[in-house]
């Protein structure tokens, strides 16, 4: 069974930055379809951003422009690169991986069968 784990999240102003990591414990986890995720209180989990067997991304449209998804196989590790951080981009943010090889970078939690277990990003005014 693999195992995802995060890291990087903090506190950080307005207008920060932030870079999320996931570090899978079977390598080619990182070549199926993957997530980022949020949740924030008293709301349902979202997906922020994903990336496909083939590269191919998606994002959310709040996260358009400013986060972005990648990975580095040399380190088995998926990335979310977060800039111009709002108060709105509070939440845990978790990573997912959907356990097989696919070709359309879907932003539904319930297409994602493997979870980390999350790391807080605070984002103050």
């Amino acid at each position: 069974r693999v195992q995802l784990a995060e890291s990087g999240g903090g506190s950080v102003q307005s207008g920060g930055s932030l870079r999320l990591s996931c570090a899978a414990s079977v390598y080619s986890y990182l070549f199926f379809c993957m997530g980022w995720f949020r949740q924030a209180p008293g709301k349902e989990r979202e997906g922020v951003a994903a990336i496909d067997s083939a590269g191919s991304t998606g994002y959310v449209d709040a996260a358009k422009g400013r986060f972005t998804i990648s990975r580095d196989s040399a380190k088995n590790t998926l990335y979310l690169e977060m800039h111009s951080l709002k108060p709105d981009d509070t939440a845990i943010y978790y990573c997912a991986s959907n356990g097989r090889t696919c070709y359309f970078p879907s932003l539904s939690p319930s297409d994602y069968n493997y979870w980390g277990q999350g790391t807080q990003v605070t984002v103050t005014a």
